[in-house]
């Protein structure tokens, strides 16, 4: 389930295919998947811009334009938490409703089109390729962890995940969670999300910067070793129907699936690639020469239909899906939050100061 499979390779085998995966030269992205990439970071800066000038609104007491729904997406804890509550009673929060069904999709792309979100959309997930790619070059050959390392660390991001899901779904009782929902600081969480890093401490910049750093040294660091919504997405995934299948009988074990899988998962071992780590990237299908060894298609119960997903098509799903469900999210009337504007320009002109505005968690402030 998590890629460590015994191959019988010998020790010479084993360091041969090593020196090939890891060394061999960067390949140009799948472009399909860039155009789908690009065209997220776009919509993003949109999204940000709309919503920094909004926010400069509210601190000259006026409202400029709307609040930016697509915000909430960056706020995964408070979706979290409301996706309890709306699970528990039925009725979606109205104060960040887009950040619950920016989570319901996800785990719905995840369910069914593996870690598509991961590969495809995530902005974070973007930035650490293209680091990653950065480090191919300098290096002249991929990093990888050695495994005595590379494990424990994995076990990062599910013991945070863990932690996150046992605090919501055990520790909080039904009435803080409709308390967090309601109170000041998640009305604002948005605009002090935005303050976060418009006004960042230098223990935040520092924090930033050498997670940067050691994505750039060891590539996807942040993704492969921290990220809690990855490890919830990658264990959804293994009930995604499809996945990576090789032919045994076409492949001519020329090791170009390994080579360019950014996960380093060993595609070109096994047959039917189930792993949490695969992000559904394609990367691997698009590297193989013989056009019927390696193919996205369904699996399990779904195997006896013989459909053969094609880059293009998938790209079609993962935002038709994804783009999609945020249409019918809009249309259904949750998408967009019903705070009052009038009181956020107050909040914020108060400068949303006491421990009524203190995260959830931290100590209250005396102020």
């Amino acid at each position: 389930m998590f890629g460590r499979i015994s191959h019988g390779l010998t020790p010479e085998e084993r360091t041969r295919r090593a020196r090939h995966v890891l060394h061999a030269r960067p390949r140009r992205p799948l472009r399909v998947r860039q155009a789908v990439q690009f065209g997220t970071v776009a919509i993003i800066i949109y999204i940000g811009l709309c919503f920094v000038r909004w926010v400069h609104g509210l601190e000259r007491g006026v409202t400029d334009g709307a609040r930016s729904p697509g915000v909430e997406g960056f706020l995964p804890i408070a979706s979290l938490i409301s996706l309890r509550h709306w699970v528990e009673t039925g009725v979606v929060n109205m104060v960040h409703p887009a950040g619950l069904m920016i989570l319901c999709l996800i785990l719905l792309t995840a369910l069914l089109l593996k870690k598509a979100f991961c590969s495809w959309i995530c902005p974070v997930g973007t930035f650490s390729e293209y680091l990653a790619r950065a480090s191919h070059k300098v290096f002249k050959r991929r990093v990888k962890l050695p495994k005595w390392l590379d494990w424990p660390l994995q076990s990062i991001k599910y013991l945070l995940l863990a932690f996150f899901a046992f605090t919501i779904f055990f520790v909080m009782t039904r009435e803080q969670v409709a308390q967090f929902l309601d109170q000041p600081y998640n009305r604002v969480s948005d605009i002090k999300m935005l303050y976060f890093f418009t006004h960042a401490s230098a223990a935040t910049v520092w924090v930033l910067g050498i997670l940067t750093v050691l994505s750039f040294a060891v590539p996807y660091f942040w993704c492969r070793y921290l990220c809690p919504y990855g490890a919830l997405l990658g264990l959804v995934s293994l009930a995604s129907p499809l996945k990576i299948v090789r032919s045994t009988s076409a492949c001519t074990n020329c090791r170009q699936c390994a080579s360019v899988c950014p996960s380093f998962l060993d595609v070109d071992l096994t047959t039917t690639v189930h792993s949490v780590e695969c992000t559904g990237c394609l990367e691997c299908v698009v590297a193989c020469p013989e056009s019927q060894a390696l193919q996205l298609q369904p699996t399990g119960l779904l195997s006896r239909w013989k459909v053969k997903v094609r880059p293009a098509v998938f790209a079609v799903l993962v935002a038709g899906l994804f783009y999609g469900g945020i249409q019918v999210a809009q249309l259904a009337g949750v998408w967009r939050g019903q705070t009052d504007q009038r009181e956020l320009v107050e909040r914020v002109r108060q400068g949303m100061t006491g421990s009524e505005y203190d995260h959830v968690g931290r100590p209250q402030s005396n102020r």
